[in-house]
């Protein structure tokens, strides 16, 4: 019997069977530690070999058991020690023959220590976890799209609230990116992820009155799929209101802004009173919008949450009034029934608008702070659509370092105009009597003199108008804008023969590919037209054009349209084009800049020098291949050379995009062309689930026509092959970082009622589109079906004779 500790002992060292009951997927390194605990099942094999084990003997082989995996594990077991009979673990497997009454507590004994087992190796295994993904979070290797997709998939509080903590180590811009997809996870996913994002917002508000902006605007948009009762109550809600306050203006940078009121009597006559900006009346100057009245006057225009208990309007309100002035020019103009009435009443408006400036107004899609100064009305134009009435403007601004602090500019005065008052004067331009005067039904009323800006607005009202020839409603020419000025400064201006001469020379270089003024399309001449030209001659005929950080920025503004879908297409064009930069692809797409206001509204950056090829075809009556040759010169030229291959690369760029997010609507209209040869694709209102009135018409993968293959030196020509090889290389590059682009749009389809995630396959299927499982030889088939399936579409063709009947697009 003495021989039991002796072999109870050896056999619990060498470890040859693990108890019932014990795991089998035990972490890395609880073997070594526990091996005495493990193999003390052993003794019990050895029971039926002995005729009687005296109660005390086992009692005592268990105790120096214990001790030993107490030594080995260096974890303390004095609980089980105080068991009935000293047992504790695996030791009440034995059973002692003559004591049966005891079997009852030690089957207890052996679940509480199996318990104890178990709640020690999920421990194990959890620390072990967490220490390798917390030695992850802090590697060079985790960037914000790894943050973003462990904030978004991981169920663990205490990850999300560290990844919450970590936003703050990543720069602004990395951080920007992702904004659309961190308010709608805090908007539609569970508390805990809104309690890891919340911090780090309103930090980024307090340091940022842009980023303010952007997070209201979206917060409001992405919550407007919610029911309406819900939505009043949701969280977004309450954030978007907090942003809209005053609370979280930054304490250093706060201003004291004086309670707008009457202006104080001077001894001045109305008549008499000079036109002052001062610095906190350019701060409070809310009434940008011609249907807006000052707040003291008409405290009941401010909704509650626009103005702080001590009356001066918070940061964010004169902004908003301008966003909001452009917005109802829009829909003012959607309900006339032509362009050129359009364009009239757009240079009417603009017109106004321009006796609110400067103020405290950005375009929230520049890269650099600064403030609106002006909008050069005559250069404003409707672009094409049926329905809607989406314009484009020109904004002159000047560039400050910081926003928050630098005081707005002070107004100069147009004097360059010609003084008038009365409107038989002002030029015609195809606009009747009853047109003008419903052009001025929205001017505020000015009867009561503290709601005007100054009594100087009612001279410069009518002065305004645009500078246009009775025969022409476009760009205002640069002669009669001199003499204009010579006219009222009353001194004569010296043209040299050799800048007529110059004048001359550059005007017929350029008549070859000029366009046509198109009263269906008043557009296409000012899109043609040079940026750099046309920034040279606003600045030349701007009052503020002298002034070194004056700057000329663009932005199209739509009313009635749903931008959400096209700021996705936005992200994930971005995205793959850092891919493709990232992994030396040579491809080129332009993702440009979107601005969702609400869920009907919104602005776009415009691409710059560049025309549809809607417009190309139908100024030029050329197809496409001739055009380049007229536009960049013979095919052995460099600059054709140059061109072309800069068509080739575009091309493939964007078909690569239009296969994966199955981009739709691609007729000639949304197709653009720009100087230097690439082509660009605008319009992502139907990605995709989403096709024109849900028809699916376009089958192809993209749209290939013979004319774009005719440019690339036709089927047969290095650079078609060229084509076909960047379509490949592009991508194996996209299905490297797959998860990059799919988790855009996979977070975003949470909450959401847009057309693009209708149905429950949408990420599946775009997923299925980077085509991991193939190899390299199966992607180069499946590039060569592709373009060979698009090229030979019968419904890309029938979609562009559609579009040809139906709304005139070649």
């Amino acid at each position: 019997l003495s021989e039991a500790p002796v072999a109870a002992t050896a056999m619990g060292d060498s470890g040859a069977e693990p108890a019932p009951g014990t795991g089998s997927d035990a972490a890395p390194g609880a073997g070594a530690q526990g091996n005495g605990g493990t193999s003390l099942s052993v003794i019990t094999e050895g029971v039926g070999e002995l005729a009687l084990i005296d109660a005390e003997v086992a009692k005592k082989a268990c105790e120096e058991v214990l001790e030993k995996v107490k030594l080995l594990r260096g974890a303390s077991l004095d609980a089980e020690r105080d068991l009935p009979n000293g047992a504790g673990g695996d030791a009440c497997e034995i059973r002692c023959l003559d004591e049966d009454a005891a079997s009852g507590i030690q089957e207890e004994d052996e679940a509480t220590a199996s318990a104890l087992k178990v709640a020690r190796r999920r421990q194990k295994n959890n620390s072990a976890k967490q220490s390798w993904l917390l030695r992850l979070f802090e590697s060079k290797l985790f960037d914000i799209s790894m943050a973003i997709s462990y904030l978004y998939n991981s169920k663990e509080p205490g990850v999300q609230a560290y990844i919450g903590n970590r936003l703050f180590c990543f720069r602004n811009e990395d951080v920007d990116f992702y904004l659309p997809q961190l308010l709608n996870m805090y908007i539609h996913m569970d508390e805990d992820v809104g309690d890891a994002i919340k911090p780090y917002i309103v930090h980024r508000c307090r340091q940022s009155i842009n980023f303010s902006l952007q997070c209201a605007l979206l917060l409001g948009a992405y919550s407007s799929d919610m029911h309406i009762s819900t939505q009043r109550h949701s969280r977004g809600t309450k954030l978007r209101k907090l942003i809209l306050s005053d609370e979280l203006k930054p304490a250093h940078k706060r201003r004291e802004l004086p309670p707008l009121s009457a202006a104080p009597e001077t001894g001045l006559s109305p008549s008499k009173r000079t036109h002052q900006r001062s610095k906190s009346d350019a701060t409070v100057s809310v009434s940008l919008g011609s249907n807006l009245k000052r707040t003291a006057s008409n405290p009941k225009v401010e909704s509650d949450e626009e103005v702080t208990p001590g009356g001066s309007p918070v940061r964010l309100a004169p902004e908003r009034e301008f966003i909001k002035s452009l917005m109802a020019i829009g829909k003012r103009l959607a309900t006339l029934p032509t362009k050129e009435q359009k364009t009239q009443r757009l240079i009417s408006e603009l017109s106004l608008l321009n006796h609110k400036l400067p103020a405290r107004a950005w375009l929230p899609t520049a890269a650099f702070e600064h403030h609106v100064v002006r909008v050069p009305h005559t250069q404003a134009v409707v672009l094409n659509s049926k329905d809607k009435a989406p314009y484009l403007i020109y904004v002159e601004v000047l560039e400050c370092e910081n926003f928050d602090t630098a005081s707005v500019p002070a107004r100069i005065p147009e004097n360059r105009m010609r003084s008038t008052r009365s409107a038989e004067n002002l030029p015609e331009c195809g606009i009747t009597a009853e047109q003008r005067a419903g052009s001025f039904s929205t001017v505020p009323n000015y009867d009561n003199d503290d709601e005007a800006w100054s009594v100087d607005d009612i001279v410069e009202l009518q002065v305004e108008l645009p500078e246009v020839h009775a025969n022409s409603c476009d760009n205002i020419s640069q002669f009669s804008v001199d003499s204009i000025t010579s006219q009222e400064s009353r001194e004569p201006v010296f043209i040299a023969a050799g800048d007529i001469r110059r004048r001359l020379s550059e005007q017929l270089a350029h008549t070859p590919t000029a366009f046509r003024r198109d009263p269906e399309d008043p557009s296409a001449v000012a899109l043609k037209e040079p940026w750099q030209e046309k920034v040279r001659r606003i600045r030349e005929g701007s009052p503020y054009g002298h002034l070194p950080s004056w700057r000329l920025l663009s932005v199209i503004v739509k009313c009635g349209d749903d931008l959400r879908q096209e700021l996705l297409a936005f992200q994930v064009l971005k995205q793959l084009q850092a891919i493709w930069e990232q992994e030396r692809v040579p491809l080129w797409i332009k993702p440009y800049k979107i601005l969702v206001i609400s869920a009907d509204s919104g602005m776009i950056e415009p691409v710059v020098n560049a025309v549809s090829i809607h417009q190309v075809k139908k100024q030029s009556l050329l197809s496409l291949l001739d055009y380049f040759l007229q536009e960049h010169g013979n095919y052995t030229t460099e600059a054709f050379l140059t061109a072309q291959r800069n068509f080739v690369q575009s091309c493939a760029g964007y078909c690569l995009v239009c296969y994966l997010l199955q981009v739709k609507d691609r007729h000639n209209g949304n197709i653009l062309l720009d100087a230097d040869g690439h082509i660009i694709h605008i319009d992502f209102g139907f990605i995709l689930s989403s096709s024109p009135r849900n028809l699916g018409f376009e089958t192809s993968a993209f749209k290939l026509t013979t004319e774009f293959v005719d440019v690339m030196g036709g089927l047969d020509g290095d650079m078609f092959n060229y084509y076909k090889m960047l379509m490949l290389q592009g991508l194996i590059a996209a299905r490297k970082h797959m998860d990059k682009v799919v988790q855009i749009v996979e977070i975003m389809q949470q909450g959401s009622q847009l057309p693009c995630f209708h149905g429950s396959s949408t990420i599946r299927n775009l997923k299925e589109r980077f085509h991991m499982n193939m190899t390299e030889e199966q992607l180069q088939l499946l590039i060569e079906q592709l373009v060979d399936g698009s090229m030979r579409s019968i419904t890309t063709k029938l979609y562009d004779g559609f579009q040809y009947l139906t709304n005139g697009i070649m």
